[in-house]
């Protein structure tokens, strides 16, 4: 198991346990002692789990928001599914806006040797697009929003950047909400964010959500748009016949990975 699986690992373990020992910790991931208490101390590092003596306590259980990394961890092979659902739907050459979040990173990896222009709302998604793996001649055009950084998740945030969104028009705007539920639409966890994605969606012609299924009825407290002002959603879950029913009456395409 690599570094990379077993951090996956703990990450979702501690999602529906409050607590875990190195001993418990050294059994599911089949890795040594001083290997695991690496692993932790890196994901503390990064606000996935809080180190304690013999082991590690789960944020999310103990009602602590979770920081970027931990978000990263969660549900990572549906974000790709659903991140080269999105980039199937997109043309060269066209003009992008991108939320930011983690399943908005995975997007951008899929995007980094695409001909496009794209205007990324988070630092990691500039780090994902401008990697020099891409050929010469195929990679994207970068539009920076301007504003200040939130912390943590490196997301542009304030009046510039939803100036600077407002003041151009794209083909289309790819948001990742916080939250979603038939009855309200598209939530965000601070006013600030929504602001900014409220910006995006009105900006373009086309709007594309990309939502995980763990995202569905989740809590989140700022309304950024209704179901009306979607056009196509990309997601993981698989929908019931009242919720394709519903969908349908707003006119939202669902797409299923």
């Amino acid at each position: 198991m690599s570094t990379d699986e077993r951090h996956r690992l703990i990450g979702e373990l501690l999602r529906s346990r409050e607590h875990m020992t190195v001993d418990e910790l050294m059994t599911e991931c089949g890795a040594s002692g001083a290997t695991i208490r690496r692993d932790l101390d890196v994901l503390a590092l990064h606000g996935v789990l809080r180190r304690v003596h013999g082991g590690a306590v789960s944020l999310l259980l103990r009602g602590e928001n979770p920081e970027y990394r931990q978000r990263e961890l969660e549900d990572h092979a549906a974000k790709v599914r659903i991140a080269a659902g999105v980039a199937a739907m997109l043309t060269d050459r066209g003009h992008l806006w991108l939320d930011s979040g983690s399943t908005a990173t995975e997007i951008a990896r899929q995007l980094r040797r695409r001909e496009m222009t794209i205007m990324p709302m988070s630092l990691r998604a500039v780090s994902a697009l401008t990697a020099d793996d891409a050929p010469a001649g195929r990679r994207p055009q970068l539009l920076l929003p301007g504003g200040s950084l939130s912390p943590g998740e490196l997301s542009f945030r304030g009046p510039m950047t939803e100036a600077n969104i407002r003041s151009l028009r794209f083909d289309t705007a790819v948001v990742t909400p916080c939250a979603l539920n038939l009855r309200d639409g598209l939530l965000a966890h601070d006013l600030d964010d929504a602001a900014v994605k409220r910006a995006g969606l009105e900006s373009a012609g086309r709007v594309i959500v990309a939502c995980s299924g763990s995202k569905w009825n989740a809590s989140a407290v700022a309304l950024v748009a209704a179901l009306a002002a979607v056009d196509v959603l990309v997601t993981d879950r698989v929908l019931s016949p009242r919720e394709l029913t519903q969908l349908a009456q707003h006119s939202v395409e669902a797409v299923i990975v």
